[in-house]
């Protein structure tokens, strides 16, 4: 694992999110990202240091060499740093503009339990990826 591993604050009880999670520890095979939940202190601090709701988040967010980034350009960034194929994915999705992608991604973001369903309680690391996860 990078020294300093990117950080990836997800919604610990959206069912979309914990998909992204599980996507995330599938092909992260070299362990660059580390995962924050938004109801954990640690989520909840990187939220606020990037201003972002940790109440009423609308985005996603990737830290990474100290700088938050959102939407899809976190997204292609994550994809990016799979390497092999996943960089493909990441060019496609930059090479569409973002007046179209950011707005559609945060329409999704915002009705996310609606469309895809909310866990009552926050989501669990399994034991061998514990180490991957800050709260």
């Amino acid at each position: 694992m990078a020294e300093q591993a990117a950080i990836i604050v997800f919604d610990g009880v959206c069912v979309l999110c914990s998909r992204w999670v599980d996507f995330v520890l599938r092909h992260d095979r070299a362990g660059r990202f580390r995962l924050a939940a938004m109801q954990g202190a640690h989520g909840r601090a990187l939220l606020a240091a990037h201003g972002l709701s940790a109440d009423d988040p609308v985005s996603f967010l990737l830290v990474q060499g100290g700088c938050g980034h959102t939407d899809t350009d976190a997204i292609a960034r994550v994809l990016r740093g799979f390497g092999g194929r996943w960089r493909l994915a990441a060019s496609l999705l930059h090479a569409i503009p973002r007046a179209c992608r950011d707005p559609a991604y945060r329409w999704v973001a915002r009705h996310r339990y609606r469309l895809f369903g909310q866990r009552a309680s926050c989501r669990l690391p399994e034991t061998a990826h514990a180490w991957r996860f800050l709260d």
